[in-house]
């Protein structure tokens, strides 16, 4: 039998886990509706602090847990900051995860992370074998380092790297020296005089260059599309509108949640005008987010919060209200029987906008009425038409008329509450879980059932473990000597 003492220390230490991964899930940092930047910098800086020091063996594990890219940058800088005294079983585990870690992260800010050791002198061993062998891997470093030369370079300049090839001659002798053999950077050195190379290059790179050969901006625009993004496109699409270039974005390749960002941007008549377009579009995002997260749900009725709140802060511009669009669109493909329930009320989610009051009492009402076997509620949690209506629901519902809890009501919320050091909650009766992208909504199903309280420590870890082996290749790390 255990101690009251242990009892509580043990309670105490899943609470804490479950607030830092719940923060890692919604935190980027950045203003929220209801609060500056300032506030959440500071909170999960805190947060990344605390854990760190007491538990850093899950807070590394965490880095398997589907955490966002600004929290998992955070964790792998804080290990490999720390950890001389940790046991060489643990340091093999860790050197894997901050390398699977690092390599997951898009390469602005796997980067961005390189840079971060170097501004914070984190210069140990394991830190230049991380960086070193990250380098070594990399499908196409040649035009990254063409991209992010002033990182790649900062980078092996601190970790001491001998770069292959004619890498070091770019980045270390000066382009302008000598023609390369390596195509890109050859076509670099042209287009300092010759706007046809510009062509050749990456949009972020050969935009400086138009500009220094006065290319008027359609026309750059126009034939530059084909060596952009996807991403870059989105952008760029307002743009291009305002300058009469056309931009053939393939919407479809699109990520759901950056899909439903991109949506709201545009006028709802634009919107109505490309409804089939907009429709497949949701359909491929959701079956690819699907097949990342094969699984299926039975009859599931989502509560989506479009109160004005929703519209965001000036950083993340409508990000709240793209992901309850989102993922409304993935329930759809993934539960066998599906329904909306938007407040205020929306009768076409292509005419989504932000607006209005949230009443989230009255359609968890209806969702409960119509009999669903799992509800959710994607709010940021400031309830106001009435305030607290419900988390009061969910009481007397748990209550008075289904106390064996055969029906789930878990609250999704994209918005990080600084003062509070988690996302805000609704109520005692409705776990409360972090989402930052709408295709992460089945793996933070997975873990809604640690944010009710039920579930012991003993299962949270090992729910991080098997998150762990998920990751890793089979055998649990890196060959011996490969990250010290």
């Amino acid at each position: 039998m255990k101690s009251q003492h242990s009892k509580v220390v043990e309670s105490v230490e899943r609470e804490d886990m479950v607030m830092f991964i719940n923060a890692c899930f919604a935190c980027t940092g950045q203003r929220e509706f209801y609060s500056d930047a300032r506030g959440p910098g500071v909170s999960i800086g805190f947060l990344h602090e605390y854990i760190l020091g007491n538990y850093r063996r899950l807070y590394a594990r965490c880095l398997a847990a589907g955490i966002n890219h600004f929290n998992k940058a955070h964790v792998i800088t804080n290990l490999l900051a720390t950890g001389q005294h940790t046991s060489p079983a643990q340091r093999e585990e860790e050197g894997a995860l901050i390398f699977r870690a690092l390599c997951a992260l898009p390469p602005q800010r796997a980067y961005r992370v390189l840079e971060s050791l170097r501004a914070r002198r984190i210069n140990n061993r394991r830190s230049r074998a991380v960086v070193r062998r990250f380098l070594a891997e990399r499908g196409d470093l040649v035009f990254e380092a063409l991209k992010y030369r002033n990182k790649l370079r900062a980078a092996a300049t601190h970790a001491h790297l001998a770069l292959p090839g004619e890498l070091g001659k770019f980045l270390f002798r000066g382009w302008q020296r000598q023609p390369f053999e390596t195509p890109l950077f050859e076509k670099f050195r042209q287009a300092h005089y010759a706007q046809e190379a510009v062509y050749e290059l990456p949009y972020t790179i050969a935009e400086g260059f138009a500009a220094k050969h006065g290319i008027p901006r359609d026309e750059f625009l126009a034939r530059i599309a084909a060596r952009m993004t996807v991403e870059e496109k989105l952008r760029l699409q307002q743009t291009a509108k305002r300058e009469a270039a056309r931009l053939d974005v393939k919407l479809g390749r699109v990520g759901l949640t950056r899909l439903a960002v991109y949506l709201l941007g545009l006028p709802v008549s634009e919107r109505e005008k490309s409804r089939d377009l907009i429709d497949a579009a949701f359909r491929e995002a959701a079956q690819r987010a699907l097949r990342r997260t094969p699984q299926r749900l039975g009859r599931v009725a989502a509560i989506l919060d479009r109160s004005y709140s929703s519209s965001g802060s000036s950083e993340k511009r409508r990000r709240p209200l793209a992901v309850a669009w989102a993922a409304s669109q993935l329930l759809r493909h993934a539960a066998q029987e599906y329904r909306a329930f938007w407040t205020p009320r929306l009768d076409d989610e292509l005419q989504v906008v932000a607006h209005g009051q949230s009443d989230l009492a009255t359609p968890l009402l209806e969702a409960l009425e119509w009999g669903a076997d799992l509800v959710l509620i994607v709010s940021d949690g400031y309830e106001n038409d009435p305030p607290r209506g419900a988390a009061e629901v969910a009481r007397v519902f748990r209550m008075r008329l289904e106390p064996d809890r055969t029906t789930s009501i878990i609250h999704l919320n994209p918005v990080f509450d600084a003062e509070h050091y988690a996302p805000r909650t609704i109520g005692a009766s409705i776990p409360t879980v972090g989402l930052r992208d709408a295709e992460d909504l089945l793996t933070m199903l997975g873990f809604a059932r640690f944010a009710d309280g039920s579930a012991p420590l003993a299962e949270l870890e090992d729910y991080l473990a098997e998150r762990v082996k998920r990751l890793l290749p089979r055998g649990g790390g890196d060959p011996p000597g490969v990250i010290l």
